[in-house]
């Protein structure tokens, strides 16, 4: 079939015009190639972005068209899929997103991103699964082909090492060939070799010299050669550089951000090229036909193709299913929760983000979201009128000097790095403002029985083009948080946002604290089940949760973000694995999350040949319950190689008392010598089994 639909798609360029080909390989609209009406041959239409598809814009402008049609289920991020460690949900939320981009007539969605989270800085990390490359690609792979089944493309990104916003555009990564094969390469290959993504996004940035979507390493090398990649490659919105470069490499179909269509590197330009005969129109061809190869794989030229549909009650209650299994509960030490919900009488929320609303932005993932349950409204819905239930801004958050659109081409070229150092005036200003909102919850908290703090970060910081300075809450939140737990020491702190945050001045104080991410339009709805024990919590920490980020490998062991040069001094040992190897104790472990029943653990057993783990694992608690197990292999070979990774992971629902046994698959080579450690969390280890063949 593939050889029959290859052999359609040469015949059919043949059959196009030098113009015609040209039209088809660089942007003609802001999110559309041209296509070739005489042919049949449609436009390509993309659209971001991972969180559900992008409203629309006009064709030649960053001025959105404002109609009513582009409103979407707005879908949690995929940190927070990751946290679920549930492959069936990360397959179901992407036949949710490719479904609603079919319907509102998309060819490709510009997701999943599968970046590894090298820095708890990265202002993008929010969009990206995990610091672990095993735990990324095990939820990327069934996500693109959720996505797929609906005749939409997957563009899995930012290949590759695109690991900061921090001068993206131009900043070159040095990097030592293995580890990037190790840890920065496995998601994209599971992307395109096991999930089959349709298309793949170059990244801005630089590698061994060469733009990522000008490299010929990169491109030809790996993807091409190595991998047997046959799909389409498209790069980032702005990131080709050069005609001769973009021409002679595998990349496919230039974008970007400004309007001069014609003038894009792969068109005029490169037309001139051609016709001087600097360039053979043979390199323009390979690329017509990939793209034609992929229109026929998305049934665009036959007909045959699946309509979509978007925002069905059924979208709706999966991005409530993943953001249930998404919330992470760190610590409950005197099981303050859940709540009571028949004993609660007042409950006051303290804090912006119970009131926030984060669809709109972000950047490239920003969305209009047909509704947005904040955390406010999902706690007072589920209440009822019988309980009181107050709120307090509690914090300030000083109004962001970019445009009210977010509109994010200015941070991918212009490298906006947010609003301006304010005057001392400003600064006196701003500090009254904090102690009013600081004093008045502060007085509120006395006057209510139960009180839940709920802060963290939004979208000002976790935002596309520009970096986190440090993992501070911003808006004295600490301060805040320090001052409420004098008055109450039973708070509840909820925080929501993409990356850790500091604790340290807080955390020895406070028993009770919830973690929330970017939870999609339910997230309000499913924070308030999980509080008043509706749902019991099981998400787990995708990546470890640092003290400070100077705790981060990549700031001890290097500097980690650079404007022109960032060399990876750690090397493979990247979050976890450097806690393993250094004994060095995190804030929150990688895999680490409470729930509000217990597992047991026992009896192991290991066949290496079949590469199988059998134990079983038990319900000791009388509620039911997801627990996830998770497999890690400990190799002793040399001192230089000896950490943890994660090699399996199972997520297992039991009823109270309810026990089972687990058969667990892993892909792993087994040494000699080496350890399979079975447990709750990278640091919770239950199970061992010690490898000796003499």
């Amino acid at each position: 079939m593939e050889t029959q639909i290859k052999k359609r798609a040469e015949e059919l360029m043949e059959k196009l015009t030098l113009d015609e080909k040209i039209g088809m390989i660089h942007g003609a609209q802001l999110f559309q190639t041209a296509g070739v009406e005489r042919l049949g041959i449609p436009p390509l239409k993309m659209s971001d972005g991972p969180m559900g598809v992008r409203q629309e814009f006009e064709p030649d402008s960053w001025n959105t068209i404002g109609h009513s049609d582009d409103y979407v289920t707005y879908l949690p991020c995929n940190s927070a899929l990751a946290a679920t460690w549930n492959r069936k949900l990360a397959y179901e939320m992407g036949s949710v997103l490719g479904e609603e981009a079919r319907g509102r007539g998309k060819d490709v969605i510009l997701a999943p991103g599968v970046n590894i989270k090298r820095s708890p800085l990265c202002g993008r990390n929010f969009e990206y699964f995990s610091e672990d490359p095993y735990l990324t690609k095990e939820m990327a792979v069934p996500y693109i082909q959720g996505v797929q089944m609906w005749d939409v493309a997957a563009c899995v990104k930012h290949y590759a090492v695109n690991n900061q916003e921090t001068g993206r555009l131009w900043v070159e990564v040095e990097i030592d060939e293995q580890v990037l094969r190790d840890i920065y390469l496995p998601a994209f290959h599971d992307a395109v070799i096991k999930g089959g993504a349709y298309t793949i996004m170059g990244a801005y940035n630089k590698l061994y010299g060469e733009h990522c979507c000008q490299s010929d390493f990169l491109l030809q090398k790996i993807l091409r050669e190595e991998w047997g990649y046959d799909g389409v490659v498209i790069s980032d919105w702005g990131a080709v550089h050069d005609t001769q470069k973009a021409a002679l490499s595998q990349l496919d179909i230039e974008m970007s951000v400004t309007y001069d269509f014609d003038d894009y590197f792969m068109a005029g330009p490169l037309k001139k090229k051609i016709q001087a005969g600097e360039i053979s129109e043979t390199v323009i061809n390979e690329k017509a036909v990939r793209i034609l190869l992929l229109m026929m794989r998305l049934h665009m030229l036959d007909g045959e193709r699946k309509a979509g549909a978007y925002n069905t009650k059924e979208h709706q209650q999966k991005a409530l299913e993943v953001a249930r299994e998404s919330v992470v509960l760190l610590k409950n030490e005197k099981n303050h929760l859940p709540l009571k919900k028949e004993e609660l009488k007042s409950v006051l929320l303290v804090g912006e983000n119970a009131d926030c609303l984060h669809s709109g932005g972000g950047g490239s993932a920003e969305i209009k979201a047909l509704y947005e349950i904040s955390p406010l409204m999902g706690l007072k819905t589920h209440l009822g009128g019988n309980v009181k239930v107050g709120y307090t801004q509690g914090y300030y958050r000083e109004e962001k000097s970019e445009d009210s659109q977010g509109n994010w081409q200015e941070t991918s070229l212009e490298h906006d790095n947010g609003p301006t150092k304010p005057s001392d005036h400003q600064t006196d200003e701003l500090e009254m403002k904090r102690k009013q909102l600081r004093d008045e919850a502060i007085q509120l908290a006395k006057e209510y029985e139960t009180v839940i703090y709920v802060g963290g970060l939004n979208h000002d910081l976790d935002c596309e083009g520009k970096d986190r300075e440090d993992m501070k809450l911003p808006y004295e939140q600490d301060i805040l948080i320090q001052e409420l737990l004098k008055v109450k020491p039973d708070l509840i702190v909820v925080i929501i946002g993409g990356s850790p945050v500091e604790m340290d001045t807080w955390i020895h104080q406070a028993n009770t604290i919830v973690w929330g991410w970017y939870a999609g339009m339910e997230g309000g709805n499913a924070l308030a089940e999980v509080l008043l024990g509706e749902v019991n919590p099981s998400g787990k920490l995708p990546e470890t949760f640092y003290k400070t980020h100077k705790d981060c490998s990549a700031y001890i062991l290097g500097k980690a973000i650079g404007d022109k040069k960032v060399i990876y001094h750690e090397g493979r040992y990247v979050g976890y694995r450097y806690y393993d190897k250094y004994h060095v104790e995190p804030q929150y472990c990688f895999g680490h999350g409470l729930s509000y029943t217990s597992f047991e653990y026992r009896s192991l057993s290991v066949d290496r040949i079949e590469k199988k783990i059998l134990c079983y694992m038990k319900n000791t608690g009388n509620l039911a319950g997801g627990e996830i197990i998770q497999v890690y292999k400990r190799s002793n070979e040399s001192e230089e190689f000896s950490f943890q990774e994660l090699i399996g992971f199972e997520k297992v629902f039991l009823e109270g008392g309810e026990e089972t046994q687990i058969t667990l698959n892993f892909e792993a080579e087994i040494e000699n010598g080496c350890e399979l450690l079975v447990g709750s969390s990278s640091k919770d280890i239950r199970l061992t089994c010690k490898f000796d063949f003499k």
